[in-house]
């Protein structure tokens, strides 16, 4: 396992897969049951992994309870992470929901009993409620930092307007800075290359991405057959239903013929490749076992380059105007070639 330094805010060394526990238990119907997450983590442990991402509405709570009794004797040698917004009871109150920080210090203090520890390494704020403004959110988790029960903060799904205002707030404030932000991307999920990814790129937060695998399509086994999360969850993150989907999937099986491994494995080891932390999520230890191996996987420039051609997407307004030719030229000054121009997004 390699590691990577999370985002250019931190000197947190972090491996280069996340561990998601939202399948340690079974309150939500489906799950793992709590041996088999053991042997979950003691195997993402002996691999070398130390990046644990958790919530406290994963099985309402029992995601965190187990993740604390599996880390207890190896609490310092774990970068642990977990989030709130959403409460750990199936049936939250609006006390105890939402991004405000009521919920924010109440959630908190729960999560810290359920995983038997006195600090988060990373708090997420889980998903924006639409209702609480930025300066509140990134005052209370000043203020959680400042205590020591909260060490790092980021946000997991909110648009990059929102990220970036808390990003610009934290910096001219003073305030604990965001270090990284959490957000679905794989290769049927490219919107994010639009806004989010070049949001981090200049603001200097590190990318993890939820749903790696696109709730299991890039895995290729619902051609064979297989049902996962279309039964199991209730729903499909992706499905293979469009031509360009087939494309991706069919570039992917022959990547990993080339490469001597699986689609799977390829579509982690992609993510790895665009410099995002992949967060897998499995659901049992073969799952687990399988999705590490993508760590040992190098792609080449040539296969990255056809699976960015078969998973490409349109980036709209105004970024296809702004990268025309004609108007390169003309804000240069007709010395584009002449100009060295910064590898990294200004802002």
């Amino acid at each position: 396992m390699r590691f990577k330094i999370l985002g250019r805010h931190t000197g947190l060394r972090v491996s280069a897969l996340a561990l998601g526990a939202g399948m340690f238990g079974t309150r939500w119907g489906h799950g793992a049951e709590p041996e088999e997450s053991r042997r979950m983590f003691n195997s993402y442990i002996e691999a070398g992994g130390n990046f644990l991402d958790t919530s406290d509405s994963y099985q309402f709570g029992e995601s965190e309870e187990l993740v604390g009794q599996f880390i207890r004797q190896v609490r310092d040698d774990v970068v642990l992470a977990t989030k709130y917004t959403q409460g750990a009871g199936p049936k939250g109150s609006v006390s105890v929901t939402g991004n405000s920080r009521k919920a924010m210090v109440g959630s908190l203090e729960q999560s810290l009993k359920r995983l038997g520890t006195d600090r988060v390494d990373l708090y997420w704020v889980h998903m924006p409620d639409g209702v609480t403004p930025i300066d509140e959110i990134m005052r209370g988790l000043e203020d959680l930092v400042r205590s020591g029960k909260v060490l790092y903060v980021g946000l997991s799904d909110f648009p990059a307007w929102r990220a970036s205002a808390a990003a610009i707030l934290a910096e001219l404030r003073g305030w604990t800075p965001i270090v990284a932000q959490q957000i679905e991307y794989s290769l049927v999920e490219r919107t994010p290359e639009r806004e989010l990814l070049p949001m981090a790129d200049a603001f200097g937060l590190a990318t993890l991405a939820w749903s790696p695998l696109g709730g299991g399509v890039l895995t290729g086994k619902y051609r064979k057959g297989e049902t996962g999360r279309q039964t199991g969850m209730g729903r499909l993150f992706h499905a293979e239903d469009t031509a360009q989907k087939t494309a991706i999937l069919d570039t992917l099986v022959t990547v990993a013929e080339e490469t001597g491994s699986n689609p799977g494995r390829v579509a982690i080891a992609w993510i790895g490749a665009k410099g995002v932390i992949p967060i897998i999520g499995p659901r049992t230890r073969a799952q687990l076992d399988d999705n590490l191996a993508s760590a040992q996987l190098s792609l080449t420039a040539d296969q990255i380059r056809r699976l960015d051609e078969a998973s490409a997407i349109p980036l709209g307004f105004p970024h296809d105007v702004l990268a025309a030719p004609a108007y390169q030229d003309r804000i240069a000054g007709g010395r584009r070639a002449e100009i060295d121009w910064p590898a990294y997004p200004v802002r």
